[in-house]
């Protein structure tokens, strides 16, 4: 079994100088497809619900299919909640089995902020589980937009939320199709000198892969959660798979030919962040 929490792979990051990918799962294929990926590369890797995978699959169905795939891998696996807005979805998460929570106050004032997610962190490290929060927000590829974070505001949130790691707006945005954005290494320098927390960068597909695997060794960034990429590797896959035989119609052998691109993807996504061999 190696089901581990949050801090159980982000310190080690943070310590060491890497960062682990935060993968963005919708169903069993790409879940599947990332841990057999954490296992080629020997790395751990955290499997994220996100609020579209929420819609689709209960919380408690999730966190079963998160703990049997994390029980069965020979790498460390997280189970986390990504983006959960309210105290009680969190809760709903931590009895479901899941090892790690994010709660999302970013929208709400600095001090409402932190309060509700010190009240999280206190629920979730009293049941041995992980929590990580966000100060300033990070909009959306063609949606809302940022709000960057105030270094001295992260400062404050992190000194006094208790996270185990903290998600910070840099020029990151959710659901960005291309790499040509890049983070704000400045501002990221300034959130570092004044912090001593693992950074979570969300929207990291639109981040290029040299800024990241820079950014894994030089800074506090230790996760980077990534989606959209993935997810374009299953849909490209999904569509040829379908295409490729109009007569074809049986769903199960139509998705095992995502497997092993969504695979591929996933490996290039987990070796960039310079994770050793786990031991």
């Amino acid at each position: 079994m190696t089901l581990v929490t949050l801090k159980d792979v982000l310190q080690p990051a943070y310590e060491q100088g890497y960062a682990v990918g935060g993968l963005v799962a919708l169903g069993w294929e790409d879940m599947r497809a990332y841990v057999a990926a954490a296992e080629a590369e020997n790395a751990p890797v955290i499997l994220q619900a996100g609020p579209s995978c929420r819609e689709h699959t209960p919380l408690p169905i999730l966190g079963k299919m998160f703990r049997h795939l994390a029980e069965n891998a020979s790498a460390p696996v997280v189970a986390h909640l990504d983006h959960g807005y309210t105290y009680e979805e969190c809760k709903i998460a931590l009895d479901s089995g899941f090892t790690s929570v994010m709660f999302d106050g970013s929208r709400k004032p600095l001090q409402q902020n932190i309060d509700e997610t010190a009240a999280i962190a206190e629920m979730a490290h009293a049941a041995g589980i992980s929590c990580e929060g966000e100060i300033g927000f990070v909009g959306y590829s063609g949606g809302e937009g940022s709000n960057g974070t105030d270094p001295a505001e992260a400062a404050q949130f992190a000194r006094q939320s208790g996270v185990d790691a903290m998600a910070i707006s840099v020029g990151n945005v959710h659901l960005q199709q291309d790499k040509e954005g890049g983070l704000d290494e400045a501002r990221i320098a300034e959130i570092d000198a004044l912090t001593e927390v693992p950074l979570v960068i969300h929207g990291g597909s639109g981040v290029p892969v040299e800024q990241r695997t820079r950014l894994s060794r030089d800074t506090s960034i230790c996760k980077f959660n990534i989606g959209t990429e993935l997810r374009m590797a299953f849909g490209n896959a999904l569509r040829a798979a379908v295409n490729s035989d109009p007569n074809r119609f049986d769903r199960v052998t139509i998705l095992k030919e995502t497997q092993d691109p969504v695979e591929a993807a996933a490996r290039a996504v987990i070796r960039a962040f310079g994770a050793p061999p786990q031991k």
